[in-house]
Formats: structure tokens, C-alpha cells, sequence
């Protein structure tokens, strides 16, 4: 059973299905004015608009296989953390121990927050900002302080 949970996401501002939308106008409207130009001579304009979208094509896969990125903390009854990293639909699972649990985080801006228990270390927090990552180490704490109190 889940006792506290948090979603580290992305900031996207488009999701994989409105930009494959955008992509097929976007295609149409510069397919149709490259064969208004093939029409009157101007062929080239066709080579270099199918060039121009296959490049748009490539850099919006890489955007949408990333668009779902996030990192999954959970706070677990039987005493453990729960740390999913999911990147471009790869999930890696780790089991961290609460009673053993170091929480590090680096002193610099893109500094990361590292998670370590018995020999396994984690670093999540690498889609918040600064200021987020420090509020997220402090609810942290206090969510394993307060497991830790007799009774709780």
C-alpha cells in the first residue's frame, strides 16, 4: 500500500498527439505551396520541402519519445521507497530501505538529488527546478522522520 507518492514530470508544453497533429499541417500547407512552385518550374522547392519535413519529422520523434518522461517516488507501508525512472518507455524500478536511507544532495544549480540505501544509489529530481528540488528533500525528510517516530 502507497502511503505518499510524487510524480516528477516534464514540462511539455505539447503532448506526442497534438504535435503529430501540428506535424500533418504543417506538412500540408508546406507540401502545397512547394507544389505550387514545382508547378511553375521551380522544382527545387519540392526537394528542399520533402527535406525540411523529414528533418521536423526526426526532431519531433525525439520530442515525443521524450515527452513522457518523469520520475515516481512512493512511499511504501512495509518501510520501503519506491523509485521509478521512466525514460523514452523504459522503466528501471528501485526498492530503497527507509531505516537506511541517505538522502545527498548536490550544492550545485543543475545539482541532483541522490538517494541512497544498502549499496544502491538513485538520483532523481532532474526535471525540477532549484527551488522545487529543495522543497521536494524537505517533504522527503519529513515523510521519513515521521515513519520513523514510535506509533507512526
Amino acid at each position: 500500500m502507497i502511503k505518499r507518492e510524487w510524480d516528477l514530470r516534464r514540462n511539455c508544453a505539447i503532448a506526442p498527439r497534438q504535435l503529430g497533429f501540428f506535424y500533418v499541417i504543417l506538412c500540408a500547407t508546406s507540401m502545397a505551396v512547394a507544389i505550387a512552385f514545382t508547378l511553375r518550374g521551380a522544382w527545387f522547392v519540392l526537394l528542399f520541402a520533402v527535406l525540411e519535413m523529414s528533418a521536423v519529422a526526426v526532431a519531433f520523434l525525439i520530442y515525443a519519445r521524450h515527452a513522457t518522461d518523469r520520475e515516481h517516488i512512493a512511499m511504501l507501508d512495509d518501510g520501503y521507497l519506491l523509485v521509478e525512472l521512466i525514460q523514452a518507455q523504459e522503466i528501471r524500478q528501485f526498492k530503497l530501505d527507509l531505516r537506511s536511507i541517505r538522502i545527498a544532495v548536490q550544492e550545485t544549480k543543475k545539482g541532483l538529488i541522490g538517494l541512497e540505501a544498502l549499496g544502491t544509489r538513485v538520483e532523481v529530481g532532474q526535471f525540477l527546478t532549484e527551488w522545487k528540488r529543495r522543497e521536494f528533500v524537505r517533504e522527503l525528510r519529513q515523510e521519513i522522520q515521521r515513519r520513523s517516530l514510535p506509533g507512526a
